[in-house]
Parts: structure tokens; C-alpha cells; sequence
């Protein structure tokens, strides 16, 4: 009887912490000693350090990526009778954070190449607002799987008619489009630090950054009751404090990011030259773009025998993302949609299928995942 392979998984997030360990396990135990575990100068060090890493003013770090954006929004005093205008196709984080600001998400289709925003149909509901929704005040550009939006024409649209482009850089850490990293264009970013992103916490975490010096303090105030003075509300706040303990992780980790982006980008070339010349093509790429590859994802009419054949070859997959949002049992028959009617989000969420993408990956895991590939 043959044994069955060792599956290689699709994320592994304990491999990232072991090819670091020494650098995590110094860090923790220096928050640990310091006797400071909220918003202290760990938290401090790295807002500054992210930020100066991004080319922001600004970086204030909060509990986790949907917190972040929902912090944008309400900075921006963007809640209750307003709509802001996003994807169907994301990570049900996106959605979420608009709700949880008050305001009213109106989902948009992508493009079937890159899977992010059409921003033909993004001008088209800036210019002529569906009926019945309150103003549209903010558009977040999903920068999905490691890959920008075409936001050149989306901040045009946005400029035009006054509302707020806010990047949802969660799977984009240290992605460019024009020579300018993802999170620097828009009037905000919101940053996840969940485990499995190309800059992770051994926990949850997220970050946001902006040039408005403005903006950033009236979010760093929000993030914790409102407080400008200790215990005194100025505004309705929320508490949302990245953990000293998780800070210094994300500091240790900060200066290998983009080192791991470039070997993720290496074993993206190789899964690209296995695929050549077969029936499934490697993922598009946008001109005037570096990808960063959080994901790596393929098309599959028949996903399910793809991912069977891959198994049997040992290599996990994941669907990112298998249920659009505006299908899902929270959302279906009460979030509106833009007049395209999300088609081509629902044709994605059949087909998509990711392949294993993190550094650690060893040449070894990657030949036997190329060798499964060119099989196909």
C-alpha cells in the first residue's frame, strides 16, 4: 500500500516565526521586561518605523486590519447617511468595517484579469448614484491577492466628485504601482497584521497610514475612547490598541518584508514556467506594477478536480474567496449592488483556487508543486 504524500499547506504561518525565532523570541522578551504593554514605545517605534518604511507621515497601529479601516472612516466622519462603495469580492473584512462605522457598503464588480475594482463602474456610480442609497462619501480600493487596483482612474473619479479613496492594503504590503508603494495615494490605508499576511503578528494586529497629520490624531484619539486627555472623552471613541507584545514582533519581522516579497515573487516565476504552455494560465499582471504575491491564484472551471489532482500530488490549496459577500447569509438581499450586478465577482468565486505561497517555501516543496503543476 502506498503511502499518501505529505501535503505541503497553503499557508503556514509557524514557518515564518521559526525562520525568525531568535529575532521574535529577543523581542517578546524585551516587551515582556519593559512592564508597558499598551501603547507604549514599542507601539511608538513602530508606527514610526512602518510609516517610514511605507513613505507615509504617518502609521497608527490598532487591533487588527477591519479596525482600521472602520477607524478611517469614522476620522473621516464618514458613518450614518453615507455610502461607500467597494467590492464583493474581498475578504468580508471590507464589508464589515464599513457597517461598523455606520455607513452603507455598495458592492462593485472587478475585473476578471486582476480581480479588483472595475473602475469603469466605479466613475459610473460616482456620476450617477444609484436611487435610494444616502450620498456616496468613500470608495475602498481592494488591493487583493498582492496586486494594486487601477487607481489612477479611480482617484480621478473620486477627486471629481469629492469622495474619499481609502486603500485597503491588507493583502498588499509593500506593493507598487508607478514606482509608489500601495497605501501612499489614496486619503487613508488600512493595513491587516493578521499571521498569514507578507508582514504578520503571531496574533492580531493592524495599521493605518495617511499624510494627514490631522486625520492620524484624531484616529490615534478614536482608537481609545476618545481620549485626548487620559480618562476624558473629547469624541465617541472605540478601543483598539495594538499590544505592546505584538508591536515588537511586527518590528522584529518589519526589515525582512521585502526580502520575503522578493522570494515570494521568485517562486511566483516558478510556478509561471511551470504552467507555460499549458491549459491554465498564470495569475495577470498589472503594467506599471510589482506584485507582491499574498496569494497566488489560478482559474479553474472545474476547481474541485484541479484541487484533487493537486492533493493527490501533495500540494494543499485554498479558495480565496469562495462565497462573494453579497451572497453570504449576513449580507444576501440587503446590501445593495452597482448596476454590473457583480457577475463577474460571482464567476471568480467559482473558479479561483490559490496555490502554497510564503517564503519559507524550500526549493524542494517548490519543484514538487511545479512538477504537479506542469501535470495539469
Amino acid at each position: 500500500m502506498t503511502a499518501s504524500p505529505t501535503i505541503i499547506p497553503q499557508a503556514d504561518p509557524g514557518a515564518g516565526y521559526r525562520a525568525q525565532q531568535a529575532e521574535i523570541d529577543a523581542a517578546v522578551a524585551r516587551a515582556l521586561s519593559s512592564g508597558w504593554y499598551i501603547l507604549g514605545r514599542e507601539g511608538e517605534a513602530f508606527e514610526q518605523e512602518f510609516a517610514s518604511w511605507l513613505g507615509t507621515s504617518r502609521a497608527v497601529g490598532c487591533a487588527n486590519g477591519t479596525d482600521a479601516l472602520a477607524l478611517i472612516l469614522r476620522g473621516l466622519g464618514i458613518g450614518e447617511g453615507c455610502t461607500v462603495a467597494t467590492v464583493s469580492h474581498t475578504a468580508v473584512a471590507t464589508v464589515a468595517a464599513i457597517e461598523m462605522a455606520g455607513a452603507t457598503p455598495l458592492l462593485l464588480d472587478i475585473d476578471p484579469d486582476t480581480y479588483t475594482m472595475d473602475p469603469d463602474e466605479l466613475t459610473a456610480v460616482l456620476e450617477d448614484p444609484p436611487p435610494g442609497l444616502p450620498p456616496i462619501r468613500a470608495a475602498i480600493a481592494v488591493h487583493l491577492y498582492g496586486q494594486a487596483c487601477d487607481l489612477d482612474p479611480m482617484l480621478e473619479a473620486c477627486a471629481t466628485n469629492g469622495v474619499a479613496l481609502i486603500e485597503d492594503c491588507a493583502q498588499a504590503h509593500g506593493a507598487s504601482l508607478g514606482g509608489r508603494r500601495l497605501g501612499t495615494m489614496g486619503a487613508a490605508a488600512a493595513f491587516s497584521l493578521y499571521p498569514t499576511k507578507n508582514l504578520g503578528a503571531l496574533g492580531d494586529g493592524g495599521v493605518l497610514a495617511t499624510d494627514d497629520f490631522e486625520l492620524a490624531d484624531r484616529i490615534a484619539a478614536i482608537r481609545q475612547y476618545g481620549w485626548k486627555e487620559r480618562y476624558v472623552s473629547a469624541m465617541v471613541g472605540v478601543n483598539s490598541r495594538l499590544d505592546e507584545v505584538q508591536a515588537a514582533i511586527l518590528r522584529a519581522r518589519l526589515p525582512h518584508l521585502d526580502t520575503g516579497n522578493a522570494r515570494r515573487r521568485e517562486i511566483a516565476a516558478a510556478y509561471d514556467a511551470a504552467l507555460a504552455g499549458g491549459p491554465i494560465a498564470p495569475p495577470a499582471r498589472r503594467p506599471g506594477a510589482e506584485h507582491v504575491f499574498h496569494q497566488y491564484v489560478l482559474r479553474a472551471p472545474d476547481r474541485a478536480a484541479m484541487q484533487a489532482r493537486l492533493r493527490e500530488a501533495g500540494v494543499g490549496t485554498g479558495i480565496h474567496y469562495p462565497v462573494p459577500v453579497h451572497l453570504q447569509g449576513a449580507y444576501r438581499g440587503r446590501v445593495p449592488l452597482g448596476p454590473a450586478g457583480c457577475g463577474e465577482t460571482e464567476r471568480a468565486a467559482r473558479e479561483v483556487l490559490s496555490l502554497p505561497m510564503y517564503p519559507e517555501l524550500t526549493e524542494a516543496q517548490v519543484e514538487q508543486i511545479c512538477g504537479a503543476l506542469s501535470r495539469l
